[in-house]
């Protein structure tokens, strides 16, 4: 795959990251129960980069998007919150990735991920309190990270079955990483027991 291919899809990966961050903090929160809680539909953007593209290209995906929706936006409390949740989240779903998919679907990775950005966000909100009580909100964000995580799996798992482009670039890493074949393959696999 030739360099400027790369970069240009990285670089429109961010750029949808970006836009779905601004279109989703002018929506209102959907869970009255939980205050704060947001669907966090950026993370299919980041879901997309760790299952197509190299751990460094990927980071690159999540820091882009990260400090551009802060830079049209966001303040510093909104960037130490979301940078905290992002990466825990980020690297939490690298390393629930490399189990594979005989151990664990795209969906639990995506579960994963809900789930350790809300812990992320807690921490720092505890840090900033200079209270361990706010970590007391952590089974209420875990339940909306897990179902914002599952919708957000089933929206990237849709993504990666559907979008030629994508499809493509899994392709394309597929042949210099094996954990990223063995995805593809299943993916494959499965594509190919549903036409039968």
């Amino acid at each position: 795959m030739k360099k400027n291919t790369r970069l240009i899809y990285i670089s429109l990966l961010a750029a949808q990251g970006v836009v779905i961050t601004l279109l989703e903090r002018s929506i209102p929160f959907p869970f009255a129960f939980a205050p704060g809680a947001k669907l966090g539909l950026a993370n299919i953007i980041t879901i997309l980069a760790i299952f197509t593209l190299p751990a460094k290209d990927s980071l690159k995906v999540v820091w882009m998007r990260l400090l551009v929706s802060t830079l049209l936006g966001g303040t510093l409390s909104t960037f130490l919150y979301s940078f905290a949740g992002a990466f825990l989240s980020y690297f939490g779903m690298l390393s629930v990735r490399r189990l594979g998919p005989k151990h664990v679907s795209l969906i639990g990775v995506s579960a994963t991920g809900g789930i350790l950005h809300n812990v992320g966000q807690l921490v720092v909100a505890s840090t900033i309190a200079q209270s361990f009580s706010v970590m007391l909100y952590l089974p209420v964000l875990a339940i909306t990270g897990i179902f914002s995580g599952i919708a957000v799996g089933i929206a990237a798992n849709y993504l990666m079955e559907h979008v030629v482009t994508i499809k493509n670039f899994q392709r394309e890493e597929a042949k210099s990483d094996r954990l990223t074949q063995m995805w593809y393959d299943a993916q494959y696999t499965e594509e190919f027991k549903e036409l039968e």
